[in-house]
């Protein structure tokens, strides 16, 4: 059952080797955060991390949100195209056992409407208990993109999987919850 009265934990988390080194200036997880603070309008609290790329970083940071912090929801960018390094879905997966493939399958059907190469992204989401994670592309223009997408059945699965009660604007984003 949903936790209507305490305010949504929301981890953001960017997978990305030189943004953790400090070799360029993260844009993707503050997109996502902007993005967040845009459309939602029930209180939350944001957890961001910003890790080396690879599948034990992800992997052990997932686990660290979902079970030590209690995050809700956690929102990744970066680690989901081809290259070697690239392995948030595999480390998102060992974090969280129950995928929910039809998230990946919308964000790469409205990627494709604008880029051709939206064909290598392997961005998923699935959950660890309580807590929904969603693999996002490393591009703010992408983040946004796919969030639009995905974020209507976003509260109905966190009340579906018992996380904390979260609203959007309708003048945003139209959260779909069946009527009861």
């Amino acid at each position: 059952m949903t936790d209507i009265k305490r305010p949504a934990v929301i981890g953001v988390v960017t997978a990305s080797d030189r943004a953790s080194a400090g070799v360029y200036k993260d844009e993707s997880g503050p997109a996502i955060e902007a993005y967040l603070t845009s459309v939602l309008t029930t209180p939350f609290r944001i957890e961001r991390r910003v890790i080396p790329d690879g599948f034990e970083s992800v992997r052990d940071t997932l686990i660290d949100l979902a079970d030590n912090v209690g995050c809700d929801l956690v929102v990744t960018t970066g680690g989901t195209g081809p290259s070697p390094r690239d392995l948030t879905p595999e480390a998102t997966l060992a974090a969280c056992p129950r995928e929910l493939p039809g998230f990946g399958e919308l964000m790469r059907q409205v990627s494709l409407a604008q880029t051709p190469t939206a064909i290598l992204s392997r961005q998923l989401a699935a959950h660890r208990g309580k807590c929904l994670v969603i693999n996002l592309p490393g591009k703010p223009a992408a983040i946004e993109l796919c969030l639009n997408a995905v974020m209507p059945a976003v509260p109905y699965c966190l009340d579906l999987i018992g996380a904390a009660y979260i609203e959007t604007d309708p003048a945003r984003v139209k959260a779909f919850r069946p009527k009861k």
